[in-house]
């Protein structure tokens, strides 16, 4: 059992959607940008974010501290549901984000989070930190 829980913020992006996708993962107030993430869509682009995530705490050590739960908060309802049901069914989802659902679940069987939740875009460390990269 999770003694206290690490907050990992995550988003995706790209412009033009479809385009070139973008990522930000925010980790204890570190800003982890990712570019150069090929072509896609947003929703690639937001699977591809809540994966850079896991590969972070992973990296740390944190997704394996017994003493730790990794807690993954994004702003992309549909891929939170769709992570979340591949989590509990052990199961890729089905379409077109099934691979990166395979991936999710790879990482997941590792260490799986303590848990995954949505918030608000305008609540989304990572989403602020991608925002900041474009400005109007």
């Amino acid at each position: 059992m999770a003694h206290h829980r690490v907050k990992i913020f995550f988003d995706g992006g790209c412009r033009p959607n479809p385009g070139p996708m973008e990522a930000a993962v925010v980790l204890r107030g570190a800003v982890h940008l990712f570019g150069d993430m090929g072509q896609g869509t947003n929703t690639d682009a937001e699977w591809l974010a809540l994966i850079r995530a896991m590969e972070l705490a992973h990296s740390l050590g944190l997704a394996l501290m017994e003493q730790v739960g990794v807690e993954l908060i994004g702003d992309a309802l549909p891929v939170i549901h769709q992570a979340n049901e591949a989590l509990r069914s052990g199961q890729p989802i089905a379409g077109p984000m099934r691979a990166h659902s395979v991936t999710f679940l790879a990482l997941a069987a590792k260490a799986p989070p303590a848990r995954l939740r949505w918030i608000k875009r305008e609540q989304n460390l990572a989403g602020i930190a991608l925002a900041a990269r474009h400005p109007r």
